[in-house]
């Protein structure tokens, strides 16, 4: 991007350093790494996404795996957050500019306008990582593309957000695609929830059946599902991005989801507090 950029029109970054590298050359080298690491994506025709959202040495990789395989045409990007209850509507960040270690990456202003026309939309002016652990990846993947940054409730704004979104991606001449961004289960003290207790039954628990419920109704596109499970199973953190994107590529035809991965904080830190991530792809031959 070449153009000049008021410092006052960027959305600047609030995570710090551990939830991803603050450089560019360090982000450059672990994104290259995940790369060698992980089988050619084959053919990329995802239109939308649900991915983690942790800090990258805990799901980092497996969202990246997840948002390659979408269309590399892409110009506009809607990253869809959330932490937000049902009933609290859809959040925008109104910046022009998001900050990232490549530089700013520029807001999609057209699409912005046109969706403030159908939905209302307030100020996004929270701290949250839904969206910004997202976007280095988001930006070294379509270093051309601009990006949409919101949060939706986990309510039937969520099913409204995807469709809209989806009709007016079909007024564009320009490929657009949706990333949905949440994790599963927060088991443990840490989080106030532990319906199996703590120990091995307690993670399997947490791993088949309630992560694993969840991603099977995802799979198949069951937005109702998808939204009790995440609000009264506490199966999902933001179960409202996910159906945002679920609802976004079923508007194009899409039936189903392909899941590229699973996994847990757990592998990584065997604890009794532990969070489940899942990637999953949607693919229409339509768009």
């Amino acid at each position: 991007m070449n153009e000049r950029v008021n410092e006052r029109d960027v959305r600047k970054r609030i995570l710090p350093s551990g939830w991803y590298p603050a450089d560019e050359k360090e982000t450059v080298r672990v994104l290259q790494n995940w790369e060698k690491s992980l089988e050619a994506p084959g053919i990329q025709s995802g239109m939308s996404a649900v991915v983690p959202h942790a800090g990258w040495s805990f799901s980092g990789k497996l969202a990246y795996k997840t948002i390659r395989q979408l269309n590399p045409e892409t110009k506009v990007v809607i990253i869809v957050g959330g932490h937000m209850r049902a009933g609290e509507g859809t959040a925008v960040a109104n910046e022009h500019y998001f900050e990232t270690p490549f530089g700013p990456m520029a807001t999609a202003e057209e699409f912005k306008n046109k969706l403030g026309e159908q939905i209302a939309l307030k100020a996004d002016k929270a701290a949250d990582n839904t969206v910004e652990v997202q976007l280095p990846i988001v930006r070294y993947l379509f270093p051309e593309a601009r990006v949409l940054w919101l949060r939706v409730g986990a309510g039937k704004e969520s099913v409204e957000l995807g469709r809209v979104c989806a009709g007016i991606a079909g007024t564009l001449s320009e490929r657009v695609c949706m990333i949905g961004s949440t994790d599963l289960t927060h088991y443990g003290p840490n989080y106030g929830f532990a319906p199996k207790g703590i120990g091995s039954e307690a993670v399997e628990w947490a791993q088949q059946e309630n992560d694993g419920g969840i991603i099977k109704h995802m799979l198949q596109m069951q937005s109702e599902d998808v939204l009790h499970w995440g609000n009264q199973r506490k199966a999902a953190c933001s179960p409202g991005a996910a159906v945002a994107a679920m609802e976004f590529a079923a508007a194009y035809g899409c039936e189903e989801g392909i899941l590229t991965g699973y996994d847990s904080s757990y592998s990584l830190n065997p604890d009794s507090s532990f969070v489940g991530y899942a990637g999953i792809v949607y693919s229409s031959a339509d768009k």
